[in-house]
Protein backbone atom coordinates (compact mmCIF):
# COMPACT_ATOMS: atom_id res chain seq x y z
CA UNK A 1 0.00 0.00 0.00
CA UNK A 2 0.85 3.74 -0.96
CA UNK A 3 -0.63 6.73 0.97
CA UNK A 4 -0.47 10.40 0.24
CA UNK A 5 -1.00 13.35 3.24
CA UNK A 6 -1.89 16.91 2.04
CA UNK A 7 -1.84 19.67 4.27
CA UNK A 8 -2.95 22.82 3.44
CA UNK A 9 -4.70 25.76 5.73
CA UNK A 10 -7.94 27.66 4.62
CA UNK A 11 -8.06 31.18 5.03
CA UNK A 12 -10.32 32.91 7.50
CA UNK A 13 -14.02 32.03 7.08
CA UNK A 14 -13.30 29.67 4.18
CA UNK A 15 -12.62 26.57 6.45
CA UNK A 16 -16.61 25.31 4.32
CA UNK A 17 -14.91 24.80 1.36
CA UNK A 18 -13.05 21.40 2.75
CA UNK A 19 -16.87 20.05 2.79
CA UNK A 20 -17.60 21.22 -0.78
CA UNK A 21 -13.71 19.96 -1.66
CA UNK A 22 -14.53 16.22 -0.61
CA UNK A 23 -18.13 16.70 -1.68
CA UNK A 24 -16.49 17.72 -5.39
CA UNK A 25 -13.42 14.95 -4.82
CA UNK A 26 -15.90 12.22 -4.18
CA UNK A 27 -18.17 13.21 -7.49
CA UNK A 28 -14.89 12.99 -9.39
CA UNK A 29 -13.84 9.44 -8.26
CA UNK A 30 -13.75 6.51 -10.24
CA UNK A 31 -14.83 2.90 -8.79
CA UNK A 32 -10.96 1.50 -10.60
CA UNK A 33 -9.05 4.18 -8.82
CA UNK A 34 -7.58 1.85 -6.44
CA UNK A 35 -8.24 4.62 -3.75
CA UNK A 36 -8.84 2.32 -0.65
CA UNK A 37 -9.64 4.72 1.90
CA UNK A 38 -9.67 8.70 2.64
CA UNK A 39 -10.05 10.91 5.91
CA UNK A 40 -9.79 14.61 6.50
CA UNK A 41 -9.10 15.66 9.27
CA UNK A 42 -8.55 18.93 11.16
CA UNK A 43 -5.88 20.30 13.67
CA UNK A 44 -7.60 20.63 16.65
CA UNK A 45 -5.28 23.69 18.17
CA UNK A 46 -5.00 25.38 14.65
CA UNK A 47 -8.61 25.60 13.20
CA UNK A 48 -7.34 26.77 9.85
CA UNK A 49 -5.05 23.60 9.27
CA UNK A 50 -6.35 21.09 7.35
CA UNK A 51 -4.84 17.30 6.54
CA UNK A 52 -5.97 14.69 4.24
CA UNK A 53 -4.93 11.36 3.98
CA UNK A 54 -5.22 9.15 1.02
CA UNK A 55 -4.52 5.61 1.25
CA UNK A 56 -3.97 3.47 -1.99
CA UNK A 57 -3.56 -0.18 -3.29
CA UNK A 58 -0.30 1.05 -4.55
CA UNK A 59 1.44 4.11 -6.04
CA UNK A 60 1.10 3.11 -9.36
CA UNK A 61 -2.61 3.06 -9.39
CA UNK A 62 -2.79 6.50 -7.30
CA UNK A 63 -0.38 7.80 -10.31
CA UNK A 64 -2.46 6.57 -12.71
CA UNK A 65 -5.63 8.21 -11.14
CA UNK A 66 -3.81 10.99 -10.98
CA UNK A 67 -3.95 11.27 -15.00
CA UNK A 68 -7.01 9.50 -15.36
CA UNK A 69 -8.65 11.74 -17.66
CA UNK A 70 -12.41 10.89 -16.34
CA UNK A 71 -11.78 12.52 -13.37
CA UNK A 72 -10.72 15.57 -14.83
CA UNK A 73 -14.04 17.39 -15.58
CA UNK A 74 -15.25 17.14 -11.93
CA UNK A 75 -11.37 18.17 -11.03
CA UNK A 76 -11.87 21.59 -11.92
CA UNK A 77 -14.51 22.43 -9.98
CA UNK A 78 -12.52 20.98 -6.57
CA UNK A 79 -9.45 22.99 -7.81
CA UNK A 80 -11.65 26.42 -8.58
CA UNK A 81 -12.60 26.13 -4.63
CA UNK A 82 -9.27 25.37 -3.66
CA UNK A 83 -8.22 28.50 -5.17
CA UNK A 84 -10.28 30.83 -3.46
CA UNK A 85 -10.52 28.84 -0.38
CA UNK A 86 -6.58 27.64 0.67
CA UNK A 87 -3.92 29.79 1.93
CA UNK A 88 -0.88 29.17 -0.27
CA UNK A 89 -0.99 25.72 -2.00
CA UNK A 90 -1.12 22.37 -0.17
CA UNK A 91 1.73 20.35 0.78
CA UNK A 92 1.97 16.91 -0.50
CA UNK A 93 3.60 14.05 1.35
CA UNK A 94 4.25 10.75 0.05
CA UNK A 95 4.65 7.91 1.99
CA UNK A 96 4.90 3.93 1.71
CA UNK A 97 2.85 1.99 4.20
CA UNK A 98 4.86 -0.28 6.23
CA UNK A 99 1.51 -1.54 8.56
CA UNK A 100 -2.00 -1.35 9.33
CA UNK A 101 -4.38 -2.60 11.85
CA UNK A 102 -7.75 -3.43 11.23
CA UNK A 103 -10.29 -1.68 12.12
Amino acid sequence: MWAQLITMRFKPGKEAGLTQMIDQLRAAEQPDSGLVRHIAMQDQNDPSRFLMLALFESEEKARARENDPRREEGLKAMRATMMESIDGAPEFTNLNVLSEMPQ
